[in-house]
C-alpha cells in the first residue's frame, strides 16, 4: 500500500472523493446559472459547496476520504 511505503518519507497517499466543490472545473462542466447552483445546494446537507482549501487541509494518510458535506449520509 502506497501510504505505508511512503509514510516515513513524509509523503501522504490518499484517495480524495469529493462531492460538490466550488471550482472553475465544476463551473465549466455544469455551468453557473442560478438554477444550477440551487440544484446543487439542494443536494448538500451542509447547505453550501465545499472549497478547494477545505479539501487540501486534511491531515491524513492511507485513507479513502469522502469530502462531500454529508451528501452520502
Amino acid at each position: 500500500m502506497a501510504a505505508l511505503d511512503y509514510a516515513r518519507s513524509n509523503i501522504r497517499a490518499n484517495a480524495v472523493c469529493p462531492g460538490s466543490i466550488d471550482t472553475p472545473m465544476r463551473l465549466r462542466v455544469f455551468g453557473d446559472t442560478p438554477e444550477e447552483r440551487a440544484r446543487v445546494l439542494a443536494q448538500e446537507p451542509i447547505g453550501r459547496m465545499g472549497t478547494p482549501e477545505e479539501i487540501a487541509a486534511a491531515f491524513v494518510t492511507g485513507h479513502a476520504l469522502v469530502v462531500e458535506g454529508g451528501q452520502t449520509l
